[in-house]
C-alpha cells in the first residue's frame, strides 16, 4: 500500500535545495579563478546556468507549495 503524499514540509525542503545549489553555483564561480582549461570553464558555466534554472524552478515549486499550503493543500 502506498503512503499517502505528505506536503507538510515540501517548502522547507525547497527552500534547502535551493540555498544547496546557490552555494555551488558559488562554489564552482571560485573554482573557475582556478582554472586555465577553457573545456572546464565552459563546463562549469553552462552547469551553472542549469543551476540558475533549477533555482527559478524552485522558486516555482516553493510558491505553488505555500499556495497549496494556505489552501489546506487542496488538489
Amino acid at each position: 500500500m502506498a503512503k499517502p503524499d505528505n506536503r507538510q514540509d515540501n517548502v522547507e525542503k525547497l527552500q534547502t535545495m535551493k540555498k544547496q545549489t546557490e552555494h555551488n553555483i558559488e562554489a564552482a564561480e571560485e573554482a573557475l579563478e582556478y582554472t586555465d582549461s577553457n573545456v572546464q570553464r565552459q563546463a562549469i558555466k553552462a552547469k551553472n546556468e542549469r543551476r540558475e534554472n533549477s533555482i527559478h524552478g524552485f522558486d516555482e515549486e516553493i510558491s505553488d507549495e505555500m499556495n497549496a499550503r494556505t489552501n489546506g493543500f487542496k488538489e
